[in-house]
């Protein structure tokens, strides 16, 4: 009698490893799709802690911001203080002045503050994600955010170095 052959030819011993094969690819599969950045690095945007994404297609309160680097050292947003009415939407138009790359993330202090470690670790993450832009020297970049909370948020670079010296602006939402 003579054994039957799994189908391509594999030998049983291999047919014996294609679960595991099949379950490391499905990991490594869902680490890829998990989210936007670098490797290892993904967002959960299910819940945001600062509200919601707008709708650029719907009006908007154009809030203009700029971030640069002093020549003292300081990193800075100008303005570092914007008040907004619970419910309303703000289309934040965000300008690098700066010599530097800078990021421009709108959270709770709490996220922010545990980003800001998780960067640490990967300081070479990009972001452009609904409520968090890496916006390059010379640059642009827009986030439309309808803040649907009430509460005081932060926006701030969580770049390595760059929230420690001042990069941190507030978003007060009643």
């Amino acid at each position: 009698m003579e054994k039957s052959m799994p189908p391509c030819g594999l030998t049983a011993s291999h047919t014996a490893l294609l679960p595991a094969a099949a379950f490391s690819v499905l990991l490594l599969s869902s680490a890829a799709i998990a989210g936007p950045g670098q490797p290892g690095h993904s967002h959960s945007h299910s819940e945001f802690s600062a509200g919601q994404p707008g709708d650029p297609k719907k009006s908007a309160r154009i809030v203009m911001v700029t971030m640069r680097e002093t020549e003292d050292g300081k990193m800075i947003y100008i303005p570092n203080k914007v008040d907004v009415k619970r419910g309303e939407q703000v289309r934040f138009i965000i300008t690098n002045a700066g010599a530097i790359p800078h990021e421009f993330t709108l959270a709770s202090i709490e996220d922010n503050l545990k980003h800001a470690e998780e960067m640490k670790k990967n300081p070479e993450m990009e972001h452009d994600d609904p409520n968090s832009k890496t916006i390059q020297p010379k640059k642009k970049a827009e986030i439309v955010w309808r803040f649907s909370k009430a509460g005081t948020f932060e926006f701030a670079c969580l770049i390595p170095g760059h929230r420690e010296a001042g990069m941190i602006g507030t978003v007060g939402v009643k």
